[in-house]
Formats: structure tokens, sequence, C-alpha cells
């Protein structure tokens, strides 16, 4: 039996791969979402999230419509299910944020989840952008989960906003 000498063997790193890059549309989207205005003397940076929250009801579920595209990215980029979730947790919990009235502006100003999701999907992409044309059926099957879970989540919201309303609206004296 020989040894096997592994000096000998061709063991080089393959030097022609590039880190995976995201689609500049995805990118865009998150600055347009999270970055576009800055405060003059103080430097902080807010998006789009914000402005549009301030419409109730309607703004948060837009804007979290806008986060899904960046989730969907993350698929096609072969994204691992794990950060997947991590994506999707990100968004409910700018949703549920943002939910509050001006309070949940200012920490959509803050949490910036589509900054954050584009960051991991830059870390954890496994195919550049030039092949990312599909993702897997496993992966599309398990964020169409979390978007049904989202997209509850908003509707259980809009319902008890609409009882809470209903509620304030007996007892201030209507009929």
């Amino acid at each position: 039996m020989k040894a096997i000498r592994f000096g000998e063997l061709p063991l080089e790193r393959n030097t022609n791969s590039q880190p995976a890059r995201v689609d500049k549309n995805v990118e865009r989207l998150g600055w347009l979402l999270d970055d576009v205005f800055r405060v003059p003397v103080l430097g902080w940076r807010f998006g789009l999230d914000a402005l549009i929250g301030l419409v109730p009801g309607l703004g948060d579920t837009s804007t979290a419509l806008a986060s899904f595209y960046i989730l969907a990215s993350a698929v096609r980029h072969g994204v691992p299910k794990i950060t997947l979730l991590r994506m999707g947790l990100n968004i409910g919990l700018d949703y549920v944020m943002g939910s509050l009235p001006i309070v949940g502006d200012l920490a959509d100003a803050w949490w910036k989840s589509n900054r954050k999701n584009i960051e991991l999907l830059r870390k954890r992409a496994t195919v550049s952008a030039e092949e990312a044309r599909a993702g897997k059926m496993s992966d599309w099957l398990f964020v169409g989960g979390m978007i049904l879970g989202l997209t509850a989540l908003a509707v259980a919201s809009a319902f008890v906003s609409f009882y809470l309303l209903y509620r304030l609206f007996e007892l201030l004296g209507g009929t």
C-alpha cells in the first residue's frame, strides 16, 4: 500500500471565485427604504419606510411587501434557510414596531430591517447575481410559509385595530 503525500498533490485554492454580489436593484431598494434622507446636522439617515409608515395600517404593510422582494432575492442567491428565517424575523419586527403610532415610525428609522437584510444577503449569498435566476423549491416553500405567517400577522393586527376603533367609537357615544 502506497502512502499519500499531500505535498505532492495539487491543492491550489480557487482564486477565480469572486464573492457573490447582490443585484443593484435590491441594494437600491434597501437604500430607498432605510437611508435615502439625511438629517443635516445630526447625520442620521432614514428612508421611505419611516415616512410611508406614517399612513396608519397601509404604510407599514406596503413597506413590508417591498421588504419581501429582498427576501425573495435572498432565495435566488442561495441564502441558507436559517438566514432566511432571520431576515423574515427582521421584517416581522419592523412591521410590529412600525404598527405603533409615532413611536413605531421612530423605531422604523432606527431598526433599518432592510439594511440588515441586505447585509445578511451579502454575507450569506452562495451564488452571484448573474447565477441567481431561481432558487430551490424547498427554499421558495419556506419563504412562502414565512410570507403567509407575516401576512396573517398583518391581517390580525388590522382586525385588532378595527376592533379597538369600534370599541373607542362606542365609548365616545356612537351608536
